[in-house]
């Protein structure tokens, strides 16, 4: 056998990837470039995370009784050797870079781990209250020596945990016998970590109250508060929300990443909103109107504000006033004057409209319609030349007549100042990084409402589950939407309380695509399934 060339891998000049390689080349390996490799998130859980760090080794795949890894320096037999005992299995090595395999384990498992080791051990302690409300959260701090109480390790792990995994909310909930930790990540809730014993739910609620400036000593009542931490280098601010159960206080902390969010609103336009090209065109129209109302329904979270947002992004110029009022303002838009509702003080949705209009405003953005006086106030704003947006919560275009008729507001005032009703969902994006294509049997067709003769053979894209997307198959979401527009013939159908099937059907004859429709046209791009969009809209049969 020849003796392999010496290669001078310590020249500066060698980048990491060349490191590798030439590695690879020394040792008869094969060299893998990870950012096109597909890994096997189970694979990956099956091994034990703290071999994967102490070693620094990723599982690529299981070839019959041996196991495929990437290791950073093939040349360490002794390391290999140890492995291989350690789990109980002949090794195939691959060569791939030291950064990436860090940069792996760290978006795998590096929370979790830090997670199940500060669930290890908790004790009753008294949280001291002199804690800086503006905090710093890194794996570093985190996995220091530092003498850290195991309540707060186990709070601040949970917060960076959930930044790391884009979580937009995290749900602590109590019952009899323990305590569960969960994170909402791309619209649904996933379970943080293994449930944590019912005796320290008390002690991480204070901690929770404390970094809130939360009364620790009210357990009957709901509470609301807010702080704020330091994570890579940006101030994330964190909503609590903290709630009486029968088993003891329930919290639900909101992520508002508004450094993050500030930068993407700059660029922010309905083009990236997820609108079919038709209603795109049809709701810039409208979005440009000199007065009127337009209006975005749609549940808690399924993305109305943002869609408005990009409308005003899109419209804004310094020829024009635009105010707008929220409950809280979640993102800040420069160019827009934003004012936030203040209950406590008196500052109502009515109230801030109503010295809004005393402010010369041209176009106006109201967070949401609560109530009949904000209801009123807003429809004479839109009947009395100004252009305002705003939200309101409602299944479908059709229904948000009834939900006003129900505030007590005049029918015809309200279907006049209307333009257009636009109504909303969300539904996951399929993972780029792990999906492929399927088909399905004439049966699963008809159940999902679909015409077996349009969709026979159909390649459906469906993501599997990888490390990206944290074994889910989906990553991101995108909006579908049904936009109703206001003519003349709508409006007389709607004021004669006309059955909300017969203003669909005449709306589909004007060429009107409602939820289902936009749903289908995502599915049939490949940007989500149908088990995802069967969450959001209703099956119709024969489509």
């Amino acid at each position: 056998m020849a003796t392999p060339v010496a290669i001078p891998l310590a020249t500066p000049e060698l980048n990491d990837a060349e490191r590798a390689q030439a590695l690879a080349r020394r040792y008869h390996s094969e060299f893998i470039d990870l950012r096109e490799h597909k890994i096997q998130h189970d694979l990956v859980k099956s091994v034990p995370v703290e071999l994967m760090f102490r070693y620094n080794f990723i599982p690529l795949e299981q070839q019959g009784d041996r196991l495929v890894i990437a290791v950073s320096d093939p040349s360490r037999l002794m390391v290999l050797d140890e492995i291989s005992g350690l789990l109980g299995t002949r090794l195939i090595t691959r060569v791939a870079t030291l950064t990436q395999i860090t940069d792996l384990l760290k978006k795998t498992e590096q929370s979790q781990r830090v997670l199940e080791e500060a669930t290890e051990g908790l004790t009753y302690e008294v949280v001291p209250g002199d804690d800086s409300p503006d905090s710093n959260i890194s794996i570093e701090r985190l996995t220091s020596e530092d003498d850290i109480s195991p309540i707060i390790r186990l709070v601040d792990t949970t917060i960076f945990s959930a930044l790391e995994r884009r979580a937009s909310d995290i749900h602590l909930e109590t019952y009899e016998d323990s305590l569960l930790v969960k994170y909402r990540i791309d619209g649904v809730l996933q379970q943080a970590m293994a449930p944590i014993a019912r005796e320290h739910h008390q002690t991480i609620l204070s901690r929770i109250k404390v970094m809130s400036e939360l009364d620790i000593a009210e357990r009957r009542v709901p509470q609301d508060g807010r702080f704020r931490v330091r994570y890579k280098g940006r101030l994330i601010d964190f909503r609590v929300s903290i709630m009486p159960t029968v088993h003891g206080e329930n919290a639900v902390l909101r992520v508002l990443d508004k450094e993050s969010m500030s930068e993407k609103f700059k660029q922010l336009s309905l083009d990236v909103v997820g609108f079919a090209a038709e209603d795109l065109r049809r709701f810039r129209r409208y979005i440009k109107e000199p007065y009127g109302m337009v209006l975005v329904t749609g549940p808690t979270g399924s993305g109305k504000t943002t869609t408005l947002y990009a409308a005003l992004n899109e419209i804004k110029s310094e020829d024009d006033k635009i105010i707008t009022i929220e409950d809280p303002v979640e993102y800040q838009i420069r160019g827009i004057t934003q004012i936030p509702v203040n209950e406590k003080k008196g500052l109502t949705f009515a109230r801030g409209l109503r010295s809004i209009l005393r402010h010369d405003p041209d176009k106006i953005l109201v967070g949401e319609i609560r109530d009949a006086e904000t209801a009123q106030i807003a429809i004479n704003s839109a009947l009395t030349g100004h252009l305002v947006f705003t939200t309101v919560h409602a299944n479908n275009v059709v229904d948000v007549l009834g939900r006003f008729l129900n505030m007590g507001v005049e029918p015809y005032n309200f279907v006049s100042a209307l333009n257009c009703i636009l109504a909303q969902r969300l539904v996951r994006q399929n993972c780029d990084f792990c999906s492929t294509y399927v088909t399905h049997s004439d049966e699963d067709l008809e159940l999902n409402g679909l015409n077996p003769d349009e969709w026979r053979g159909f390649q459906f894209r469906e993501g599997q589950g990888c490390i990206e997307c944290g074994g889910t198959g989906y990553r991101g979401r995108s909006a579908i939407h049904e936009l109703l527009e206001l003519d003349d013939e709508v409006r007389e159908m709607l004021l004669d309380k006309k059955p909300g099937s017969e203003i669909r059907k005449r709306a589909r004859d004007k060429g009107m695509n409602f939820l289902r429709d936009s749903a289908l046209d995502r599915v049939r791009h490949g940007i989500t399934t149908l088990k995802e969009i069967n969450k959001v809209t209703f099956i119709e049969a024969g489509r």
